[in-house]
């Protein structure tokens, strides 16, 4: 799952119907339920975080092979993301994929083929960039397809690209998770909503660097 950060109104122009949230709280049990396909796994517990596992790069990149077998060049981009793109960083044992199209909110353009290859949707959020978010077929992975321009790719990016190069960043991150997860969490989403806040200190730095301004603040 993905931690939402607040969206400036100047970053998107987008229909009132597609418009994303612009607020930092944490999902409503009645938002998990509507944006899930099928009924949400409650956790109901604490969240598994393990140390690196050097295989991780290896099972993106099958993974990578198998979308762009199934989609060709509808596959505008495909990177690895999240804690397990992060060499050295302690993660959950799921590998997070990043899938731009032309359209995410456009499924019939992508969405048969993903299916075919055994992949099956289960989040969808046409209020917050048209995301989609699959499960793969044959190993925990979470799929997440973005509409090309996003800005959330920008910032995915950036803060993983900021974690490899900063381990004193990095370092902070992995204590917010650790003590994140020995917590009881109903969902999984609950967890990454609560990792908001050093998320966006961490982006706040990264942003600084670039000369830029914080990709999550007005």
């Amino acid at each position: 799952m993905i931690a939402r950060p607040r969206v400036p109104e100047t970053q998107v122009t987008m229909s009132k119907e597609t418009e994303p949230r612009r607020d930092r709280r944490p999902l409503t049990e009645d938002e998990i339920r509507a944006y899930t396909i099928g009924e949400p796994k409650p956790i109901n517990g604490r969240i598994l975080i393990v140390d690196y596992d050097p295989r991780w790069p290896g099972l993106f990149r099958s993974e990578a092979e198998r979308i762009r077998t199934a989609l060709a060049d509808k596959a505008l981009r495909i990177e690895h993301t999240g804690s397990t793109s992060v060499p050295g960083l302690a993660a959950k044992p799921v590998i997070d994929v990043l899938l731009v199209v032309a359209d995410s909110g456009d499924e019939d353009a992508y969405m048969p083929a993903l299916k075919a290859a055994g992949y099956s949707l289960r989040i969808r959020e046409p209020h917050w960039y048209e995301h989609r978010m699959l499960n793969g077929p044959d190993m925990d992975v979470n799929l997440h397809v973005f509409s090309a321009g996003c800005p959330e790719i920008d910032r995915m990016l950036m803060f993983r690209d900021w974690l490899r190069d900063h381990a004193e960043d990095r370092d902070q991150y992995a204590r917010a998770k650790h003590e994140l997860a020995r917590q009881d969490w109903k969902y999984v989403q609950n967890y990454a909503d609560a990792k908001t806040a050093v998320v966006e200190e961490i982006l706040a730095r990264a942003s600084a660097a670039r000369g830029e301004s914080p990709p999550s603040t007005s």
